[in-house]
């Protein structure tokens, strides 16, 4: 890989971070920009950090020109789906209209390649238990619908400019770095898989299930969920087909399985070697029944070969990481 610059929004955060680690292993020059919200500074390492917001034209441009950027890889968003149903326009504030301002200085300061952090929230409800990257985009909530719009931005700006990009359309990221450097630190988060880990360890009294009357095998939502370290190399195999001249392209990154919220809880019980306080709760609005990856096409065009495939595997790692959150708060 060149040694050119490549700027790393919402690099603090979770998904970011991760890339952020790979991308420093392969000798990349990166600075991150983040605005600490809802990341960390500590999970950047030595990694140089701009603290400051997307939609903050002036410190943007600033930082794309000093650093001699010609790649950035987008993750700032807010991302929890309630939140999204309850206030729609604090996500098409933050999510859409800052990733617009943020286009807007690439194409000015003649960045050449974007790697968008989209997902699968896009699809909405698929007609099929699964969604290729072809299936009809109807998203059910303002967190989905801003992503989209993203995507429509991008492809837009694609055209008539020379920015080339991939958007990735995640499935459900979950897990931690396996050699235990960083992980998910957010507070109150949400994910399932995080906060069934935080229950085993005694950081939570409970773990809620919303929704046992899906039309499932046992009633609960079923997600494809994916490690995040297989999420972060996509991003780096998706810089490098990028680097190689490759046009414009918006693809899934899933496993391509789905695994029920039940069956999750039973893999955390199973690694945690414990039993969880387990409640059952109304649906939360926003929430498909099944959502998972025909994810094909990352694998042929990118040649993504995602190496962490196993659901006890993904939840060991972030039990791994909660135990040390408890040792070691951040």
């Amino acid at each position: 890989m060149s040694r050119a610059s490549i700027l790393v929004t919402g690099g603090a955060g979770y998904i970011g971070s991760h890339t952020v680690l790979q991308l420093k292993a392969r000798g990349e020059q990166v600075v991150v920009l983040d605005d600490l919200s809802t990341g960390f500074r500590q999970a950047v390492l030595d990694t140089p950090l701009v603290v400051g917001k997307v939609g903050d034209r002036d410190l943007v441009m600033e930082v794309l020109r000093t650093h001699g950027v010609d790649t950035v890889l987008h993750f700032a968003a807010h991302t929890i789906v309630p939140e999204s149903v309850a206030n729609p326009l604090k996500y098409y504030g933050n999510n859409t209209c800052s990733t617009r301002n943020l286009l807007q200085c690439c194409v000015e300061a003649g960045v050449k390649h974007f790697v968008f952090s989209s997902t699968a929230a896009v699809y909405g409800i698929p007609a099929d238990s699964s969604a290729s990257e072809t299936a009809p985009t109807a998203p059910i909530n303002a967190y989905g619908t801003s992503k989209l719009m993203s995507e429509w931005m991008l492809r837009d700006v694609a055209a008539s400019s020379p920015l080339r990009y991939v958007a990735l359309r995640y499935f459900n990221v979950a897990g931690s770095d396996t050699q235990g450097r960083i992980g998910q630190a957010t507070a109150k988060a949400t994910l399932l898989i995080k906060v069934a880990c935080e229950a085993a360890v005694g950081k939570r009294s409970h773990v809620s299930v919303y929704g046992t009357d899906f039309e499932t095998k046992d009633g609960t939502g079923v997600r494809d969920y994916i490690h995040v370290e297989d999420l972060a190399m996509a991003h780096l195999d998706a810089l490098q087909y990028l680097r190689k001249g490759g046009g414009p392209q918006v693809l899934n990154v899933g496993y391509g399985r789905g695994y029920s919220v039940r069956e999750v809880l039973k893999s955390v019980e199973r690694v945690a070697g414990r039993s969880l306080d387990i409640r059952e709760e109304p649906r939360r609005p926003g929430d498909p029944p099944i959502l998972i990856a025909r994810a094909e096409r990352i694998r042929s065009e990118l040649g993504w070969r995602p190496k962490l495939d196993d659901l006890d595997t993904i939840v060991k790692t972030a039990l791994q990481w909660e135990q040390r959150l408890v040792r070691e708060p951040w």
